[in-house]
């Protein structure tokens, strides 16, 4: 129920923002023919998403690398503690 409380006010925002830009734009790839006409919320919104989903990618990225940091340090850890271990066996 929280989910939607919070959601409704994003949704309505997004419904209203796709309603108020329904004007069309013409979308060109320079030095190719192509192009292609989306009104200009669609456009919009697709570029935010594409936008989205690059910045998840890098913050997975450098989310992976610091989870192989991390289980390099806890192997470290278990050697020297093993270290630890037979110092004390040898002391006492």
């Amino acid at each position: 129920m929280l989910r939607l409380i919070i959601a409704a006010p994003f949704l309505l925002l997004l419904v209203l923002f796709t309603l108020s830009n329904a004007q069309t734009v013409v979308l060109g790839l320079w030095p190719t023919p192509w192009s292609v006409s989306l009104p200009l919320s669609i456009v919009v919104l697709a570029a935010m998403a594409v936008a989205f989903l690059l910045g998840a990618l890098i913050l997975w990225v450098s989310t992976l690398a610091a989870i192989r940091r991390a289980r390099r340090a806890e192997a470290q850890v278990r050697v020297l503690e093993g270290q630890v271990e037979a110092l004390k066996s040898r002391q006492g």
